[in-house]
């Protein structure tokens, strides 16, 4: 399903150590206090400030009462127009501007020199050029290895972004903001940032850039360039050895959740500040306050025209790279024997398990199960159980009468728009009972049927060889044993494929679980999801089951209807965890700080362990208000569906600079939020946002060390030196136009802000001498 080679590394799977300090203050997410590696403050001479600095919180607070004011136009059918208002309202100024800025009687020297030392660069080669004359150290290792010809696009003159120098340089200092902001959350909750990206951001940074800290942790092994697509196949079935005593020893720490966050301390007989482990987790005054900035920045009018100008001209460099070099790309894929789109390594990477199969094979099992097990008893109704003959015969129905019709789970334009419908299109024949039994793990029955269905999918997925899922399964945080029970699902039915992984789906429904009083507040909900992980990674034996289950879970990710209205704004007042028991359901951006949160002590926990880390993403940007799109910037790896991109050209630009992974489901989103032929799929593909196509729900419209065999030993490194066409059948002329592109666009943000501070330096030299000589 991905439709073209990334520079971005997805998470790992394989364990490693790190040394980290068992005693002492917790670290919060500050400057004096982040990770190694990681270049939270910048040099004291670039100067990122604008003049929104002094307006970001109420600007912020004005756009959050805004979009709950506004509610029911949040998912109003409109695109960003072809022709901004933006544009059209700032054209005669730029045109002034552009006008007044070639003069040179009315133009300061500095800012005249400064434009030209930055507008005369017209490529990427001239870029190049510059930083060698500059002797940047680490020229070699960023230069682009050498292409076979293609014709390539470039721009030449001044003012080649399309805007006056002034606009250019506040703009850049914007966007470098917030991919700073991103890549110090991404390198907090050990998940990936784009390496290209974090090459360039190393150059504003004030301490060097580790980037191990973006590698993926990959055992030696023997792999080469010549060896086989298929990667070799578990010899032992990994759910076989649930012996506690084989496991990992117990660390014999304790675990208690302060303010929704999990907190570790050496001992559990005495759990206080003496003996706290030293894990680092996000400062929630700094979060809000990160956040606030990003919200001023999407609004603001100057950085919306310069972001929106450069993804028209991403676009048209595209078609006309297609126009020019779509030739070249198809005779360098036709060379490539026994490879197509049919027989490359694909990975749907958002389909959710209750409804991975189609229809047609959930009416097969459902007959022939009521053929096989009809005295099964399946369900118990008002302490009496029911057989599976009996449930259907309480529906007045047989084998014969079932139909796709009859069953009725494909989604029709009734349930446009409409989350409640789509939901009730998951039981069968309109039955809530039919779906416990079939496709529920948690029920009388220990999820029999579903882990069956499951494992057929499952053996269609490995005869196909080529096709690869992430498996979406729920844990609601009602009860603290739903981990162990869905692990014992999957161990005791052996639920498990090489060609499959798993993510958690954690459902927003605290407003429904506190009505019907299974939850005293917030926090007990976190507590029921994350204390059996901690628990079980300090001491594996504790839930032997959900261990070996843990070793094939990738992430995890937050679910439900985004266009239900938020009648809260997250900020520094909103109850903490412990304290919200109120009716109404927390905010989008609570769910995902804490989920956030804590996820990243539990990520330095299982690294201290040797086991692999986890990776948070979620449904973002499907409906609802534009600032889910700045929590999921700020805290995620990747998203899925990112519809509302379309009408925020900066945080579409960020995402496209930051290489943000958009899993998109245009035919789920077509019975839901976005006819067919407005989505904007191939809008993003065509700008160079990472963007991959998955199925979402079938019923109804990743592997770290298998990469060196899908995609090459080499796959990790950047531009064409990565790829592979034997194996991804992406051509290297592609793969060298994106991966130029990209560093075209990270030079010209780049190389503004450099521009401006050898001239701030040039003038303060200047001023200097010239007081030195007035003094003589």
């Amino acid at each position: 399903m991905l439709s073209q080679k990334r520079n971005c590394s997805a998470p790992t799977f394989f364990p490693y150590l790190s040394a980290v300090d068992l005693r002492g203050t917790r670290h919060l997410l500050t400057s004096q206090h982040s990770l190694p590696g990681i270049p939270v403050a910048l040099k004291q001479s670039i100067d990122l400030r604008t003049s929104m600095d002094g307006k970001y919180k109420e600007i912020a607070e004005e756009l959050f009462s805004r979009s709950l004011a506004e509610s029911e136009m949040r998912s109003a059918p409109y695109e960003f127009p072809e022709d901004s208002p933006i544009e059209q309202l700032e054209e005669k100024r730029h045109r002034l501007e552009r006008q007044i800025s070639q003069d040179v009687k009315f133009e300061p020297d500095i800012l005249l020199r400064a434009k030209q030392e930055f507008m005369k660069t017209d490529s990427a080669t001239d870029l190049e050029y510059m930083k060698e004359q500059s002797q940047i150290p680490d020229l070699q290792e960023r230069e682009p290895v050498p292409e076979r010809e293609y014709q390539r696009v470039t721009i030449s003159g001044e003012e080649k972004c399309g805007v006056p120098f002034t606009d250019l340089l506040d703009a850049a200092k914007c966007v470098v903001k917030a991919l700073f902001i991103r890549q110090k959350y991404m390198g907090l909750s050990l998940q990936s940032f784009c390496r290209t990206t974090a090459r360039y951001l190393q150059e504003l940074s004030e301490r060097p850039l580790d980037l191990d800290i973006y590698e993926e942790e990959i055992p030696e092994t023997t792999v080469t360039a010549n060896a086989t697509v298929h990667p070799p196949v578990s010899e032992t079935h990994p759910y076989e050895n649930v012996d506690p005593t084989s496991m990992p020893p117990d660390m014999g720490y304790g675990c208690k959740m302060v303010d929704g966050v999990m907190h570790l301390y050496t001992t559990r007989n005495t759990m206080d500040k003496t003996t706290e482990l030293d894990l680092p987790y996000p400062d929630l005054q700094e979060y809000i306050a990160d956040m606030n900035v990003m919200m001023a920045l999407i609004i603001n009018g100057p950085v919306k025209s310069f972001c929106y100008r450069r993804l028209q001209y991403l676009s048209s460099k595209f078609q006309m790279h297609i126009l020019l070099n779509e030739m070249k790309e198809l005779a360098a894929q036709k060379k490539v024997p026994h490879r197509d789109f049919y027989n490359i390594r694909k990975v749907d990477t958002h389909i959710h398990a209750s409804s991975c199969m189609n229809q047609k094979h959930l009416l097969r099992f459902i007959k022939r199960a009521m053929k096989k097990y009809p005295k099964e008893i399946v369900h118990v109704e008002r302490g009496r159980g029911q057989t599976l003959m009996e449930v259907f015969e309480s529906m007045h129905l047989t084998a014969f009468d079932l139909s796709v019709d009859t069953l009725d789970m494909h989604a029709d334009r009734n349930t446009f728009h409409r989350f409640d419908k789509f939901n009730a299109k998951y039981n069968p024949i309109g039955e809530s009972i039919l779906r416990e039994i079939f496709i529920k793990t948690d029920n009388y029955i220990e999820g029999k049927y579903f882990g069956h269905i499951i494992k057929e999918v499952m053996a269609d997925l490995e005869e196909s060889k080529y096709q690869n899922v992430e498996l979406r399964l729920s844990i609601y945080g009602r009860s603290r044993n739903e981990w162990d029970k869905l692990a014992r699902w999957a161990v005791k039915h052996q639920v498990y494929s090489d060609n499959v992984r798993w993510l958690v789906q954690v459902p927003r429904l605290f407003d429904v679980y506190h009505t019907k009083k299974q939850l005293c507040n917030f926090q007990e909900m976190l507590e029921n999801i994350f204390m059996p992980l901690f628990e079980v990674t300090v001491d594996p034996s504790s839930h032997p089951e959900l261990h070996l289950f843990l070793q094939h879970v990738v992430g995890f990710d937050s679910v439900d209807d985004e266009s239900k209205p938020e009648q809260h704004i997250f900020n520094l007042d909103s109850p903490l965890p412990v304290n919200w028991t109120e009716e109404d359901n927390p905010p989008y951006s609570y769910y995902l700080y804490y989920m956030y949160a804590n996820m990243t002590v539990l990520n330095h926990l299982r690294r201290l362990r040797g086991f692999h880390t986890f990776v948070l993403r979620p449904h973002c940007g499907e409906a609802g208000p534009i600032h889910h799109l700045v929590s999921g910037f700020m805290l995620t790896e990747n998203i899925s569906h990112g519809l509302l991109l379309r009408k925020a050209p900066v945080l579409q630009y960020l995402y496209y600079l930051a290489q943000v992974g958009i899993a998109m489901s245009p035919l789920s989103n077509n019975s839901l939020f976005l006819s067919y032929h407005r989505n904007p799929l191939p809008e993003y593909l065509s700008r160079g946002l990472m963007v991959s196509l998955s199925t979402d729900d079938p019923l109804q419209f990743h592997f770290t060390k298998a990469k060196r065999y899908w995609l090459g030993p080499n796959y990790i490194k950047e531009g064409q030196e990565g790829n592979d066409i034997r194996r991804t059948n992406v051509p290297d002329i592609r793969v060298a136009y994106r991966y130029e592109t990209m560093c075209e666009e990270l030079n010209l943000i780049t190389q503004a802000i450099h521009t401006d501070e050898l001239e701030t330096i040039r003038e303060e030299g200047s001023l200097c001498m010239g007081a030195v000589q007035a003094e003589k």
